[in-house]
């Protein structure tokens, strides 16, 4: 792999798309070319990238000659579909959605945690987590380290951008037929999300939970090298415009103390502390909309269970859930040392 890789955009138009060019530009990623692939609705239209109009390009199966790095931004269709012709090429694909997750021979990576199975990709793919388990595990990866963790009890607070621009432009529709007086409209969410919250993320599986939720149990096992791990969820989309948060309690095998578990998210990358409830100091969405850090909070003993640590966690879903993480995965593949 080059130390300077031609890189493309899969799904360059969309949000996650965006942002990614925004991650390489701010963290000055050593890129030698950048390539833009959308969809032919897409191709033609123009972004500026480092004082430089690029030009959106059709996406084909043939889109990926002379490209070290493809990351895809597109759903998971466009991913089975397209990201074999990359990986054909010796293109090595970074993908954004949930088709290769579960692949055994896929390595599923959060750099701060398991950066090392960045480096055997057999298949030439590399996947990127879901949102929800990026940002919970940035929180309860250091404590794993120091407590060795056997299970997690979470609920997750999601923002409207984790469906999609759709989902950001039904809150401002229905918050503005609120202020004018006028009928309030659905067609993303099965219900009104303005002053609402709905506790359906993705679809209903016939164990009573999303798929969504299910995602924290399969991945979390994957990225922690956990086959065992005991994961519960419920997924909760709320009337916010960006920034996920979890309430985690987490179940670990060795007696935890706040002093080590604060110490632990201190000193670990990607994470801030903010935790100091008496003067209101508590990571909200808003503190973490646009950033790169996943915030840590209300870390204190639950009173239910032994040897458990309850805690607040959020972070930026498009950002560090999404386009940042993968911009980090080709961060370890261009400079593996």
């Amino acid at each position: 792999m080059s130390t300077h890789p031609h890189i493309a955009i899969v799904g360059a138009t969309g949000a996650v798309g965006r942002e990614m060019l925004l991650c390489l530009e701010e963290r000055n990623f050593p890129l030698s070319k950048l390539t833009l692939l959308a969809s032919a609705r897409s191709a033609g239209k123009t972004i500026n990238f480092r004082e430089e109009q690029l030009t959106v390009q059709e996406l084909t199966s043939k889109s990926f000659d002379g490209i070290d790095i493809a990351l895809f931004s597109a759903g998971g269709s466009i991913a089975e579909k397209f990201a074999p012709h990359a990986a054909n090429a010796n293109c090595l694909v970074i993908d954004n959605s949930s088709a290769f997750r579960l692949d055994p021979d896929v390595p599923l990576v959060v750099p701060e945690i398991n950066r090392e199975a960045a480096k055997h990709h057999p298949r030439n793919i590399i996947a990127n987590p879901n949102c929800s388990t990026i940002i919970t595990l940035m929180g309860l990866a250091p404590l794993h380290q120091a407590f060795t963790i056997t299970g997690i009890i979470a609920s997750t607070y999601q923002a409207v951008s984790g469906s999609g621009a759709q989902g950001i432009a039904e809150l401002e529709q229905q918050t503005n037929a609120l202020l004018n007086h006028s009928p309030i409209e659905t067609s993303v969410y099965p219900h009104q999300i303005l002053h609402n919250v709905i506790p359906h993320v993705d679809t209903f599986q016939e164990s009573g939970y999303t798929k969504e939720e299910q995602k924290m149990l399969h991945e979390g096992r994957k990225i922690l090298s956990l086959p065992d791990l005991k994961v519960t969820c419920t997924c909760v989309r709320v009337p916010v415009m960006r920034s996920h948060s979890i309430s985690a309690t987490a179940i670990f095998k060795n007696t935890p103390d706040l002093q080590t578990a604060r110490k632990a998210i201190t000193q670990s990358p990607g994470v801030e502390l903010v935790d100091d409830p008496t003067s209101a100091l508590y990571p909200t969405p808003l503190d973490t909309t646009g950033k790169d850090n996943c915030l840590v909070g209300r870390i204190r003993h639950d009173q239910v269970l032994e040897n458990s640590l309850t805690l607040w966690i959020v972070g930026d879903q498009v950002r560090k859930g999404a386009a940042l993480n993968a911009v980090q995965i080709a961060e370890c593949l261009a400079n593996p040392s």
